[in-house]
Protein backbone atom coordinates (compact mmCIF):
# COMPACT_ATOMS: atom_id res chain seq x y z
CA UNK A 1 0.00 0.00 0.00
CA UNK A 2 1.50 3.34 -0.70
CA UNK A 3 2.20 6.04 1.82
CA UNK A 4 -0.05 9.24 1.78
CA UNK A 5 2.74 11.12 2.74
CA UNK A 6 4.67 10.31 -0.10
CA UNK A 7 4.76 12.26 -3.49
CA UNK A 8 3.06 10.51 -5.85
CA UNK A 9 2.72 7.29 -4.33
CA UNK A 10 6.36 6.56 -3.65
CA UNK A 11 7.52 3.91 -1.95
CA UNK A 12 9.34 4.98 1.68
CA UNK A 13 12.88 3.98 1.77
CA UNK A 14 14.34 1.10 3.76
CA UNK A 15 16.12 3.69 6.08
CA UNK A 16 12.87 5.26 6.12
CA UNK A 17 11.07 1.95 7.78
CA UNK A 18 14.15 1.09 9.82
CA UNK A 19 13.63 4.53 11.54
CA UNK A 20 10.14 3.93 11.78
CA UNK A 21 10.34 1.06 13.44
CA UNK A 22 13.55 1.40 15.99
CA UNK A 23 11.05 4.29 17.00
CA UNK A 24 7.97 1.82 17.46
CA UNK A 25 9.64 -0.38 18.92
CA UNK A 26 11.09 1.76 21.95
CA UNK A 27 7.28 3.21 21.93
CA UNK A 28 6.28 -0.25 22.57
CA UNK A 29 9.16 -0.60 25.32
CA UNK A 30 7.49 2.39 26.92
CA UNK A 31 4.24 1.31 26.94
CA UNK A 32 4.93 -2.76 27.93
CA UNK A 33 6.62 -0.85 30.73
CA UNK A 34 3.61 1.00 31.45
CA UNK A 35 1.31 -1.31 31.41
CA UNK A 36 3.65 -4.16 34.11
CA UNK A 37 3.30 -0.82 35.99
CA UNK A 38 -0.07 -0.48 36.38
CA UNK A 39 -2.56 -1.99 38.26
CA UNK A 40 -6.72 -3.44 37.22
CA UNK A 41 -9.23 -4.20 39.63
CA UNK A 42 -11.76 -7.06 38.73
CA UNK A 43 -14.48 -8.27 41.50
CA UNK A 44 -17.75 -10.50 41.81
CA UNK A 45 -20.45 -11.20 44.05
CA UNK A 46 -20.96 -7.44 44.74
CA UNK A 47 -17.50 -7.11 46.01
CA UNK A 48 -17.12 -10.41 47.47
CA UNK A 49 -13.88 -11.29 45.96
CA UNK A 50 -11.43 -8.42 44.79
CA UNK A 51 -8.77 -9.42 41.79
CA UNK A 52 -6.13 -7.40 41.24
CA UNK A 53 -3.76 -7.54 38.50
CA UNK A 54 -0.54 -5.90 36.56
CA UNK A 55 -1.82 -4.06 33.10
CA UNK A 56 0.37 -6.96 31.87
CA UNK A 57 -1.85 -9.61 33.60
CA UNK A 58 0.17 -10.84 36.19
CA UNK A 59 -2.25 -11.52 39.15
CA UNK A 60 -1.00 -9.30 41.98
CA UNK A 61 -3.87 -9.39 44.34
CA UNK A 62 -6.74 -11.36 45.95
CA UNK A 63 -9.13 -10.53 48.37
CA UNK A 64 -11.88 -13.10 49.89
CA UNK A 65 -14.76 -10.90 52.56
CA UNK A 66 -15.13 -13.17 55.04
CA UNK A 67 -18.94 -13.27 54.32
CA UNK A 68 -17.75 -15.16 51.08
CA UNK A 69 -16.34 -17.87 52.76
CA UNK A 70 -19.21 -21.32 53.66
CA UNK A 71 -17.53 -24.04 54.37
CA UNK A 72 -19.96 -26.16 53.24
CA UNK A 73 -20.55 -24.71 49.46
CA UNK A 74 -16.85 -24.24 48.40
CA UNK A 75 -18.30 -24.41 44.68
CA UNK A 76 -19.59 -21.03 44.78
CA UNK A 77 -16.58 -19.54 46.38
CA UNK A 78 -14.37 -21.05 43.48
CA UNK A 79 -16.81 -19.65 41.14
CA UNK A 80 -16.62 -15.92 42.61
CA UNK A 81 -12.92 -16.41 42.63
CA UNK A 82 -12.69 -17.22 39.09
CA UNK A 83 -15.23 -14.64 38.08
CA UNK A 84 -12.89 -11.74 39.99
CA UNK A 85 -10.11 -12.92 37.78
CA UNK A 86 -11.72 -12.74 34.61
CA UNK A 87 -13.27 -9.16 35.45
CA UNK A 88 -9.70 -8.45 36.38
CA UNK A 89 -8.26 -9.69 33.11
CA UNK A 90 -10.86 -7.94 30.72
CA UNK A 91 -9.74 -4.95 32.12
CA UNK A 92 -6.45 -5.53 31.77
CA UNK A 93 -6.65 -6.72 28.19
CA UNK A 94 -8.81 -3.35 27.91
CA UNK A 95 -5.85 -0.97 29.35
CA UNK A 96 -3.30 -3.30 27.05
CA UNK A 97 -5.53 -2.40 24.04
CA UNK A 98 -5.46 0.96 24.93
CA UNK A 99 -1.71 1.72 25.64
CA UNK A 100 -0.95 -0.81 22.39
CA UNK A 101 -2.94 1.00 20.69
CA UNK A 102 -1.87 4.45 21.05
CA UNK A 103 1.42 3.10 19.55
CA UNK A 104 -0.06 0.59 16.14
CA UNK A 105 -2.06 3.43 15.43
CA UNK A 106 -1.94 4.90 11.85
CA UNK A 107 0.25 2.43 10.87
CA UNK A 108 -1.75 1.38 7.52
CA UNK A 109 -1.62 -2.08 8.29
CA UNK A 110 -5.40 -3.86 9.51
CA UNK A 111 -5.03 -3.21 12.89
CA UNK A 112 -2.18 -1.58 13.35
CA UNK A 113 0.80 -3.98 13.27
CA UNK A 114 -0.25 -6.94 11.69
CA UNK A 115 1.99 -6.80 8.81
CA UNK A 116 5.55 -5.94 10.18
CA UNK A 117 7.29 -9.12 10.43
CA UNK A 118 8.10 -10.87 13.51
CA UNK A 119 4.61 -8.94 15.01
CA UNK A 120 2.35 -11.31 15.48
CA UNK A 121 -0.20 -12.72 13.08
CA UNK A 122 -3.27 -10.05 11.19
CA UNK A 123 -4.76 -7.72 13.46
CA UNK A 124 -2.78 -7.08 16.09
CA UNK A 125 0.34 -7.43 18.42
CA UNK A 126 0.60 -11.17 18.15
CA UNK A 127 3.50 -12.28 20.02
CA UNK A 128 5.29 -8.66 21.13
CA UNK A 129 7.01 -9.67 24.16
CA UNK A 130 4.69 -12.61 24.69
CA UNK A 131 1.24 -10.66 24.48
CA UNK A 132 -0.50 -13.47 22.76
CA UNK A 133 -2.63 -13.66 19.62
CA UNK A 134 -3.83 -11.85 17.45
CA UNK A 135 -4.69 -8.05 18.99
CA UNK A 136 -4.95 -9.23 22.65
CA UNK A 137 -2.97 -10.64 25.55
CA UNK A 138 -3.76 -14.04 25.18
CA UNK A 139 -1.79 -15.47 28.24
CA UNK A 140 -2.80 -13.71 31.41
CA UNK A 141 0.15 -14.68 33.94
CA UNK A 142 -0.73 -18.84 33.06
CA UNK A 143 -4.00 -18.14 33.92
CA UNK A 144 -5.56 -18.84 30.06
CA UNK A 145 -4.49 -21.37 26.98
CA UNK A 146 -2.79 -19.86 23.59
CA UNK A 147 -5.99 -18.65 22.23
CA UNK A 148 -7.07 -16.41 25.62
CA UNK A 149 -8.58 -17.17 28.75
CA UNK A 150 -11.10 -19.78 27.15
CA UNK A 151 -10.27 -22.19 29.38
CA UNK A 152 -12.00 -20.08 32.36
CA UNK A 153 -15.72 -21.30 32.63
CA UNK A 154 -18.60 -18.80 31.30
CA UNK A 155 -20.10 -17.73 34.30
CA UNK A 156 -23.91 -15.66 35.00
Amino acid sequence: MPDPSMPSGEQPSMQGLLQQALKMQAQLTVAQDELAAAEVEGSAGGGLVTARMTGSGELVGLVIDPGAVDQEDTETLADLVLAAVRDASREARQLAAEKMGAVTAGLGAPGGLGALSGLGAPGGLGAVSGLGGPGELGRLGGLATPAGPASLPDLP
